[in-house]
């Protein structure tokens, strides 16, 4: 093959004989075609170095170039007074730049001897290269008038071993499937790589012939050693292989689809020929002619309408067959689909809705008063709209018909905030649809997608609002705390335009691209906690939180709601089953665990379900449920009361938190042993708590005179608090009070009073401040058998939020400072007393300067 080159090279410049002008010939006939290796040269340490750009020549490879550079030339006049004609080469990264400097060119090359020179008329010089050696550049030693470097030769590590010949064999059957896939790639080539027996002669030819990417090509170079060199060469054949043989399907299936496209035009056209000869309908005019019926029955807009026209019109000049037909017809199909008119008339009867509320919902006073003033609202603006406006404001000002009422019910699961969107419905006389937002994490699933994409439609929306065919729906907008968002969009900010009553009455969906009115839309949504809602969504709503139920409250529920229904739901009759008031209570306490009433209704259901199964097998007799037999019915309890076994030593306070799904008492445990005055913090505390301990731990030392407590003791112990349910994070300033109490406990051997709980934030000067979530912590103090609550003076007015009967079953005790908390919580007598202090020798420390102060706070041990 390479022989051909050269005579092919000769043949090319002997017809040139008479234009070109021969500055040297240099065949070496000792260098013939061998599958051997070439025995190692050794070459002077420094040479001229020639970039290549977009070209990689490879050691025993024959490479044509034509040089025209300045600096190029420059080196080849150099190279005429030389005897050895020999020059580095190595590949530029950016094929663009005229003129590269050393960081711009690969740092592995190749030695190269110049068979062959012949100027061109044009100025530009031809040679022929032979690949010698690998080199690595060390250095560059000149720049002017030309590149020199410094280099070293790196031939290529042979094993010559099975694993090798194995790895040419692939890479040849590899090339063979590539040639036969190339049509501009020869059969010869295949041929020369099948006779070539060198393993790396055999790499170098198959690199130089595969048409690699300059990258790819230099990795081969630089590849070491041969294996390394084979596995990479067979990994870029098996790509190539590939990507033609993708190319090759495409081709035939565009071409196969060129083909249909034609066979069918002529096909419709011969049937609207013979359909018009029969006298028959044309099922494209038929489609037209429907949609335009219905765009003109539809009510839209202007916009809307002239878009839909527009759409129209083109689809009458595209043939039925053309893809773009099917993407037009999709979407004025939505367009004439959609409730442009089409709305219910509200029923705005106060009477009406508050039977329906309290038909179907207990308690939530201040939700349905807030409903109850929306529908008078709306009634009185319908009374009174022809009424004239004040004369000082402008009368567009007056008459603007704006909803304006956006709801967002906050609350723990299971206390009815979905099922409240579907009374307001049916108070209402409107429809209701439900849209679960949670985990929606691409911004298009609100605005739609443009219609640029295959398979696009509009979003969540307008797909609801076509579903439901009214404009003037309840839209309740479920679990809107648990929106997502990543790379494809916010959805949260997709939102700011749909509960904006400013807005809304322009809502653009992407793939509608026309307005939709979305002002008569009554939008609630619905949360567990108020964070994760973006400050300007929240803004946008109006915040009614929905609370824990009562003891009370959950057992009305369960005998107003939830029995009847799992009654009705297990086919049961009223006369077959009842519970006493007792048993509810029972199944409240010691069977579920939750601010809503979910669980509880769960264990309702699975006693009826036994109940069925009795009745289903003829045993008639009714079932009484009582607390005496409810073990029979659903097993052992699953929850007990914890407060007596927690209070029984000292180093032991009860705090009270907030979650989500409603309050929670937290047990704070505290104990010592000697050490160097380090706290450790554990039970997954976030990162605010750990501050709370700290703070509330540097409290407890500031007063330790008045409790009599040794100077030393901080100094010659390690304190641990502990908060259990370790698996479950807790974080927030509000255990402040519970922990420093924990830790004087734990200091003077004083127990808490039995029944206590607790909660406010410390400060270092021992003040207690005012905290959230009163309401949800003195429910969850009052589920758990609780007598006593510590809050801080200034929440005080917040009781007001408590139920009534919950009050007056809890004595609470306001505190103005950690002096006021720990008077009233901490017993007179010592159940234990604290733990000696000794340092490490066992003797006590004569001064500070003994003991390690703790400067750090442990992380919360795994």
């Amino acid at each position: 093959m390479f022989k051909h080159l050269r005579d092919k090279l000769r043949t090319s410049d002997d017809d040139q004989e008479e234009q070109d002008e021969e500055i040297m010939v240099e065949e070496n006939d000792s260098l013939t075609e061998t599958n051997e290796t070439p025995a190692p040269q050794s070459f002077p340490g420094e040479l001229p170095l020639l970039p290549l750009r977009g070209v990689i020549i490879y050691p025993t490879m024959w490479l044509p170039i034509t040089v025209g550079q300045p600096r190029s030339l420059r080196i080849l006049e150099y190279m005429v007074s030389r005897d050895e004609k020999i020059i580095a080469l190595a590949a530029s990264k950016d094929p663009e730049l005229e003129e590269p400097g050393p960081d711009d060119i690969y740092r592995v090359g190749t030695i190269a001897r110049i068979h062959r020179m012949v100027r061109s008329p044009d100025g530009t010089v031809r040679l022929v290269l032979h690949g010698v050696e690998r080199i690595r550049i060390d250095d560059y030693v000149a720049e002017d008038p030309f590149l020199k470097v410094a280099f070293t030769q790196i031939p290529d590590h042979e094993e010559h071993d099975l694993e090798e010949q194995a790895l040419a064999a692939s890479a040849k059957d590899l090339f063979a499937q590539l040639v036969s896939l190339s049509p501009q790639m020869p059969e010869e080539m295949e041929s020369a790589a099948r006779n070539v027996e060198g393993e790396l002669q055999l790499a170098y030819l198959l690199a130089s012939s595969a048409g690699f990417k300059l990258s790819d090509a230099q990795a081969l170079l630089e590849a070491d050693p041969l294996k390394g060199k084979l596995r990479l060469l067979n990994d870029l054949l098996r790509v190539e292989v590939e990507i033609r043989n993708l190319a090759q399907k495409i081709q035939q299936e565009a071409q196969g689809e060129m083909e249909k496209a034609q066979r069918d035009f002529y096909l419709h056209k011969q049937m609207e020929v013979i359909q018009r000869e029969l006298g028959e309908e044309n099922p494209q005019l038929e489609e037209i002619n429907e949609l335009e019926e219905r765009i003109d029955a539809a009510g839209m807009p202007e916009e809307a309408e002239k878009e839909a026209r527009r759409e129209l019109e083109r689809m009458r000049r595209i043939p039925i067959q053309a893809p773009e037909y099917s993407v037009i017809k999709t979407y004025l199909d939505w367009m004439v689909s959609l409730p442009w008119q089409g709305r219910t008339e509200d029923n705005l009867d106060i009477e009406h809705a508050r039977h329906v509320l309290n038909e179907d919902h207990y308690g939530l006073e201040d939700i349905k008063d807030r409903i109850l003033e929306f529908l008078a609202v709306r009634k009185l603006r319908q009374e009174r709209k022809d009424d004239n406006p004040s004369d000082d404001l402008p009368v567009d000002y007056i008459r603007k018909d704006r909803e304006g009422v956006i709801l967002c019910f906050v609350g723990p699961p299971g206390v009815g905030k979905t099922s409240l969107g579907l009374s307001i419905a049916r108070a209402m006389n409107r429809k209701f649809i439900r849209l679960a937002l949670g985990g929606i994490r691409d911004e298009a699933e609100i605005r739609g997608f443009r219609r640029t994409y295959i398979g696009s439609m509009p979003g969540r929306i307008i797909q609801s609002l076509r579903r439901i065919e009214s404009r003037n729906p309840v839209f309740m907008l479920d679990e809107v705390d648990k929106l997502g968002r990543d790379f494809r969009g916010d959805p949260a900010s997709a939102l700011l335009e749909v509960l904006d009553p400013e807005q809304n009455s322009d809502f653009r969906d992407h793939y509608l691209d026309v307005p939709f009115d979305l002002s008569e839309v009554f939008f609630i949504t619905t949360a567990n906690w108020l964070d994760p809602i973006p400050g300007p969504l929240r803004d946008r709503m109006e915040i009614i939180e929905l609370s824990s139920y009562t003891e009370r409250d959950k057992v009305e529920i369960a005998k107003g709601y939830l029995i009847p229904r799992q009654i009705r739901e297990n086919s049961l009759r009223p006369a077959e089953i009842s519970f006493d008031d007792e048993a509810i209570c029972k199944i409240i306490r010691e069977y579920t665990r939750e601010a809503g009433v979910r669980t509880l209704e769960r264990r309702i259901g699975a006693i009826a379900r036994k109940v069925a199964t009795r009745v289903a097998a003829g045993e008639a007799e009714p079932v009484h449920i009582s607390a005496d037999n409810l073990a029979d019915w659903l097993g052992r309890p699953k929850f007990f009361d914890e407060a007596h076994e927690w209070i029984k030593a000292p180093g032991v306070a009860t705090g009270l938190a907030w979650t989500p799904f409603g309050g929670q008492v937290l047990y704070i445990e505290a104990t010592a042993m000697p050490g160097k005055g380090r706290l450790t913090l554990t039970g997954q505390l976030g990162n605010v708590m750990k501050e709370s301990a700290m703070t509330a731990l540097s409290y407890v030392r500031s007063a330790a005179d008045r409790y009599d407590i040794p100077g030393q003791w901080f100094y010659q112990h390690d304190i641990h608090v502990h908060v259990p349910a370790g698996a479950q994070p807790k974080d927030g300033p509000s255990a402040g009070i519970a922990i420093a109490t924990a830790l004087l406990s734990l200091v003077t051997g004083h127990c808490v009073r039995e029944g206590f709980a607790m909660t406010g934030e410390i400060t270092l000067r021992g003040k207690v401040t005012r905290i959230g979530g009163v309401r949800e912590k003195v429910l969850a103090a009052h589920r758990l058998g609780l007598t006593d609550v510590i809050l801080p003076e200034h929440n005080e007015p917040d009781l007001e939020d408590v139920p009534e009967e919950v009050r007056e079953q809890l004595t609470f005790h306001f505190a103005r400072t950690v002096q006021d908390v720990w008077d009233v919580a901490l017993c007179e007598e010592v159940i234990q007393p604290p733990p000696p202090g000794l340092n490490d020798n066992g003797e006590t420390p004569e001064s500070p300067d003994d003991v390690e102060t703790p400067e750090a706070v442990n992380e919360p041990a795994v």
